[in-house]
């Protein structure tokens, strides 16, 4: 987003996803406009002008406080200006669009008067300069006139001093009247050297004032009578602005709520803008939102792994009112289970925040809540262990999901021991299994627990399908395809993975050794010397 609001706004998006389809076909809508190349100008102009826009409701509390600063009065004019600037653009586009509508009919005349109002007023390049707020001539006649007053003082009290010098003591060369803001007009005259003691500075019809940076500054009859005439200029001209400033101010608050009203629109705009820009950018479609069940994404691609990887393998997805709503995949690990769970997931929570996804195609029905187990963080402070925090979260998907729900689980039961973990597993699919067909969520359950179905631990049911990734071996070398398809994966490659991962050959070959003896059920034998010691002097016993 290129606005702070419209940052905000979209922070608000991703944390309440919505089932209302009025809202998100009103989202979807400004996308498809600008997703268009057609208004790529558009897009581009719309968003100059939101970089202006700064954090106005911090700006309005500090007005509200009379503490703004020149730089506020800066950022609250580019503002009004930028939102002038896109009310006229937008008025050109299609009011069919209902944001582009409510943008056209909600800036009301108010900004227009708060952006002559201002522009007529401040003066910007003056308060630069002062680090003050000063108006613009024209404004007020007696400011005008206390101004005139101070750019003439100069030439003015040249010739004051002159007459003052007159009746001074001959032994001073030179003389000054100055202006100081507060105090009013002083006579300065250079310390000489036989000016030593305070006494010394004493002159007759003077009044000794301060010594500064060897001048001696004093009050006279003749700056007395400026003080009279003049009074103290400046801090009267600032006084005077001040409460020009307040007035305007005032205004400016008192038009507050159409600001705020300027502020969520245009925050809206925003957030579709910057959606539109990431459609366009990394080729997102438009998905096709319903009221029904049904799921389906057409070459579904993972939005932040696809940006990481330099290749990336697109699956797809589907899930009917009525069949395969329960999806388990088996697979190797490293495979891509829990990135293509992860990646159904986005293209839903996508969906239901109105913005396009990366698919070639996708219709999505309306979820009313993504439930997950799939990553448990630990911390001290919970005083839970990892299991702990994997029931609490698969007990939140089996109690609160619906049959419009998505429920992603991955690796559930690993935690504890095999058989318990393999027993809660089985149990909470044939808990949603016992459901009516329509109280079913949409489940996708990734495992490594092949005995899950090897042992035949699930009801048959038109509502359980099974689905592993594609691998393929080259020599001795495990090969991931990444590709997803219909079937059960048999092994887990566990010794192929390892080697992947670096372990030593030797550790591989006695791990898959052992493996094989404990799956045809023949005794296991230790490989060190002692034990092959053991071993020969136990025979040699049972000969005798």
């Amino acid at each position: 987003c290129r606005s702070k609001s419209g940052s905000k706004l979209l922070r608000q998006w991703f944390l309440r996803p919505t089932q209302d389809l009025a809202v998100l076909q009103r989202r979807q809508e400004v996308i498809v406009f600008f997703t268009s190349p057609r208004h790529s100008d558009i897009l581009k102009t719309l968003q100059t002008s939101l970089r202006n826009f700064r954090n106005i409701p911090s700006l309005l509390r500090r007005m509200s406080l009379s503490n703004t600063k020149v730089t506020d009065w800066q950022s609250l004019y580019k503002t009004v200006c930028s939102a002038l600037c896109i009310r006229d653009t937008v008025r050109n586009l299609p009011q069919s669009i209902q944001v582009f509508h409510d943008i056209t009919e909600g800036f009301s005349d108010d900004l227009h008067n708060m952006c002559n109002l201002i522009s007529r007023v401040v003066d910007f390049e003056a308060s630069l300069e002062e680090n003050r707020f000063t108006i613009k001539p024209n404004i007020d006649p007696a400011i005008d006139e206390k101004k005139r007053r101070m750019m003439g003082l100069s030439d003015f009290l040249t010739d004051v001093a002159r007459r003052e010098l007159e009746s001074l003591d001959p032994q001073i060369p030179s003389c000054c009247v100055i202006y100081i803001p507060l105090i009013g007009f002083l006579l300065t005259v250079p310390r000489l050297p036989s000016m030593v003691e305070k006494e010394d500075f004493e002159m007759e019809g003077l009044e000794f004032m301060f010594l500064s940076e060897d001048r001696l500054h004093y009050r006279s009859q003749r700056t007395r009578e400026l003080d009279n005439l003049l009074g103290d200029l400046h801090c009267d001209i600032r006084d005077m602005e001040t409460a020009v400033m307040t007035q305007l101010q005032n205004t400016i608050l008192e038009s507050s709520p159409s600001l705020y009203q300027v502020l969520g629109l245009t925050a809206e705009l925003d957030c579709l803008m910057a959606m539109s820009s990431a459609s366009q950018e990394y080729s997102y479609t438009h998905p096709k939102l319903t009221n029904h069940r049904e799921i389906t994404v057409t070459q579904g691609r993972h939005p932040l792994l696809e940006l990481c990887s330099p290749v990336y393998v697109a699956n797809s997805f589907h899930s009917s009112e009525s069949d395969g709503r329960i999806k388990i995949i088996t697979g190797p690990n490293s495979s891509g289970k829990s990135i293509y769970l992860k990646q159904v997931g986005l293209i839903v929570f996508m969906a239901l925040i109105g913005s396009d996804v990366p698919a070639k195609e996708a219709q999505i029905g309306l979820v009313d809540g993504i439930f997950t187990r799939m990553q448990s963080r630990e911390s001290v402070s919970l005083g839970l262990s990892t299991f702990m925090i994997d029931l609490n979260q698969m007990a939140v998907a089996l109690n609160s999901s619906t049959g419009n729900s998505l429920v992603l689980i991955d690796e559930f039961g690993k935690g504890t021991n095999t058989v318990d973990g393999l027993s809660l597993l089985a149990a909470s699919v044939s808990h949603w299994l016992k459901r009516s067909p329509v109280a079913v969520p949409c489940v996708l359950l990734a495992t490594n627990f092949h005995s899950l179905l090897q042992l035949d631990l699930l009801p048959t049911s038109a509502l359980l399908s099974f689905l592993t990734l594609e691998t393929a071996i080259d020599g001795d070398e495990l090969v991931f395809l990444y590709q997803l398809k219909e079937g059960v994966c048999q092994s887990s490659y566990a010794a192929n993975i390892a080697t992947l991962a670096g372990l030593p050959a030797g550790l591989v070959r006695r791990a898959v050794e052992v493996s094989d003896l404990y799956r045809t059920g023949k005794p296991i034998k230790r490989t060190d010397k002692s034990s092959d010691e053991q071993s020969r002097r136990c025979s040699s016993v049972v000969e005798k």
